[in-house]
């Protein structure tokens, strides 16, 4: 009778292990019928056309014939021209400039935001709404307020100083990073902020026990604690940063001259506006390159001044 009764259990444990079998392959199954959406996705508009854009940078291509091949033709043209040069160094410029300013001065202003004070949630609200502003809308309204007659130079003079021509050859790219700085604070404040808050309390305890002041704990607990999100912000940034398009776009269309022409804003010339793909696509695969080599570049330094808990 007892053996019977193991006979009866085992019998139930088989049958209970080929329900979960059948449970699990079906779950397994169900997990790719879900996935099928987004594996087309990423296949029609993401690898397609980022592989199309690899093989066109290799053709001339103008939409109305079909692709000749020209080997590496597009890169040694962009290599002597003028346009990319100032495009690249416009960009550089622009990167070098805005990534350490907009990341500062959101450091400063979610330091501030970090207080417990009555409505300080409307204060982290109203530095948002750039954020969530139409691009197009905000460089209209930049282009209004730095404008000969604009805000701008109508607070300059009520404080002595003669008109500025901010969309001038020599101050258009500084109008241009002023105005990107304006447009991403909001996004690098929260990012500060969500890191401030998650330093554990216990650290401040223990540098206050030590005897430090507000500028020890700044310097030896809050600032190191911050150095991964510093990290990821800079690599965030500096590629948000070679994409600078909408700003000069719409204000400047890369003028006057090239003061303002970005490579983003350079490669939709070329490849919409006069309709040569093939060398708009040899263009971006080489700003891939270099925003590639200077984020392996600070992933590799990163031992030398990101300190993790």
């Amino acid at each position: 009778m007892l053996l019977a009764a193991r006979t009866e259990r085992l019998r139930a444990y088989k049958r209970l292990a080929r329900i979960l079998s059948k449970s699990n392959v079906n779950e397994g199954i169900w997990a790719y019928v879900l996935l099928i959406p987004y594996l087309v996705n990423l296949l029609l508009f993401t690898a397609g056309p980022v592989i199309a854009a690899l093989v066109l940078s290799f053709t001339h291509y103008d939409l109305l014939r079909p692709p000749i091949p020209a080997g590496i033709e597009n890169y040694a043209r962009a290599f002597g021209d003028r346009d990319v040069q100032a495009a690249f160094r416009n960009t550089a410029y622009y990167v070098a400039a805005y990534v350490p300013i907009t990341m500062t001065f959101a450091l400063f202003i979610a330091i501030a935001l970090n207080q417990k004070i009555r409505g300080i949630v409307w204060y982290r609200a109203a530095f948002f709404i750039p954020v969530v502003t139409s691009g197009v809308a905000t460089a209209i309204m930049w282009q209004i307020v730095l404008s000969k007659l604009g805000i701008a130079n109508y607070l300059l003079g009520l404080v002595g100083f003669r008109p500025v021509d901010w969309w001038g050859y020599e101050r258009a790219l500084g109008s241009i990073i002023m105005m990107g700085v304006w447009g991403g604070l909001g996004v690098l404040m929260m990012f500060w902020l969500s890191a401030l808050q998650g330093i554990p309390v216990h650290l401040y305890e223990a540098a206050s026990i030590d005897g430090a002041g507000w500028w020890g704990k700044f310097r030896h607990v809050t600032l190191p604690m911050l150095t991964p999100m510093a990290l990821f912000l800079m690599i965030l940034g500096i590629i948000g940063s070679f994409q600078v398009f909408v700003s000069t776009f719409v204000i400047t269309s890369g003028g006057p001259g090239n003061a303002t022409l970005t490579l983003a804003l350079l490669i939709y010339q070329e490849g919409f506006t006069y309709f040569y793909m093939g060398y708009a696509s040899a263009l971006a695969y080489m700003m891939f390159v270099i925003v590639f080599i200077v984020t392996m570049i600070q992933w590799r330094l990163q031992r030398y001044w990101v300190f993790y808990e």
